[in-house]
């Protein structure tokens, strides 16, 4: 998997580059708690599948110009429960436009059939691979030191990594089942104010 940590503005010019031109990019953020009001963003993760990025998150630094991926509309931007993600992009003042969730795809997918819509399951349903979450309560720990280590960073590239192409699977699915338009219906619903040109990837 190819990471590129970015830390400081040269970096974030470097990977805002390499995926200005992307079509569909996966997000992911980590946080401290579950909770926007208590928690802080710690970093937020893009991908489009074979380039990722890793930053860790300071509200000094903040992210440069990465940030324009985020409120580009002809870039789709993929998140697996986006409520919880732009809760915490939104609050520190992050604009985020054009967006696809794969757990309300997911939901509408597997309705009725009883399946869990965790990013674990639905990554395993569709590629095989098993995500290892063991790691995740880490950030929430009063004994975490802040070190980013080589395991910290794989973990969280690991969950954006394969947003982008859980996204053109579960659109297949949804055209099969006739489901588009309702999906459409629920996004406009639930992030009519951030959803700009909607699409799965118009470049």
């Amino acid at each position: 998997m190819d990471i590129f940590i970015a830390k400081n503005f040269d970096d974030f010019e470097v990977a805002y580059e390499r995926l200005k031109h992307s079509a569909i990019i996966g997000c992911d953020t980590e946080t401290s708690s579950l909770s926007v009001r208590q928690g802080r963003l710690l970093s937020i993760q893009f991908s489009d599948g074979e380039f990722s990025v890793f930053v860790p998150f300071s509200p000094e630094t903040g992210i440069g110009h990465l940030a324009k991926l985020l409120s580009d509309d002809n870039i789709t931007k993929v998140f697996h429960n986006a409520k919880f993600d732009l809760g915490f992009l939104q609050r520190n003042s992050f604009l985020v436009r054009n967006i696809f969730c794969t757990m309300i795809a997911e939901k509408l997918i597997t309705k009725g059939a009883n399946q869990s819509v965790s990013l674990a399951e639905t990554v395993y349903r569709y590629f095989g691979v098993n995500l290892d979450k063991s790691l995740r309560d880490t950030f929430a720990s009063q004994d975490w030191n802040g070190i980013w280590t080589r395991e910290l960073i794989e973990y969280a590239v690991s969950d954006v990594f394969y947003l982008p192409k859980l996204m053109l699977e579960q659109r297949k699915f949804l055209e099969k089942l006739g489901l588009l338009e309702e999906f459409e219906s629920e996004m406009k619903r639930r992030f009519g104010e951030n959803l700009g040109i909607f699409g799965f990837g118009t470049r």
